[in-house]
């Protein structure tokens, strides 16, 4: 029986969950593999590293499947939180600003740090110095977390990918039609102020829509 699984065993999930199954098995199966993987010639810091990122993926897509798919219920999400399957306080982090892209609630534990500071995956790249600039933190693997750094988080071994959350192509398809909708929209309300029109004098059809967060 897998880990999230052993989390919720007997106990029943509400409506919805088999929407979510079939992934968290999917990121669960990658969580086994990256421990089981070879370590030979690895620090043993970055033996942590793979762990890291898919419990990041495994988190990510449960929150873009509440909070911006709409995929799955309040009472769905908040019982997979309840039951420990998804992590809260790293989610609740991400809700606020600037934490948008927080690899791990390790990385601003400064308690964890030799110095008493926050991981250097927290500074943006402009930021750092050269020989800095693409140093992934020794506890996490993350090279940047900043929320203005594109790509955020970038792990050692490359950019987050959405296609990592292993959404099926119709509900990327869907969500990149819904950001190009939302970006043509933001450049019209932006071009509508250039011309001196306040929000409220651009017409309806020109203002973002702006879904209702449940």
């Amino acid at each position: 029986m897998s880990g999230w699984r052993l989390k919720i065993h007997r106990k029943r999930p509400p409506k919805g969950f088999e929407l979510v199954e079939d992934a968290l098995d999917a990121f669960d199966e990658k969580m086994k593999e990256a421990v089981e993987a070879s370590h030979e010639g690895m620090r043993r810091n970055e033996t942590t590293w793979p762990v890291t990122k898919y419990h990041w993926l495994r988190n990510r897509y449960i929150y873009e499947a509440f909070y911006k798919r709409k995929k799955i219920s309040r009472e769905l999400y908040e019982w997979l939180i309840r039951n420990k399957v998804a992590d809260g306080a790293l989610i609740a982090k991400w809700k606020k600003p600037g934490y948008e892209f927080l690899c791990s609630l390790i990385a601003i534990d400064k308690s964890a740090s030799n110095f008493g500071t926050t991981s250097i995956c927290r500074v943006p790249l402009q930021k750092r110095a050269q020989e800095q600039q693409f140093l992934p933190a020794v506890n996490t693997g993350c090279v940047s977390c900043a929320s203005c750094d594109k790509g955020a988080p970038i792990w050692w071994d490359g950019p987050f990918n959405k296609k990592d959350l292993m959404f099926s192509e119709d509900e990327e398809e869907e969500e990149e039609e819904d950001e190009k909708q939302e970006t043509k929209e933001e450049e019209e309300v932006a071009e509508g102020k250039k011309r001196g029109l306040p929000d409220e004098e651009v017409p309806d059809e020109k203002l973002p829509s702006k879904k209702q967060k449940t």
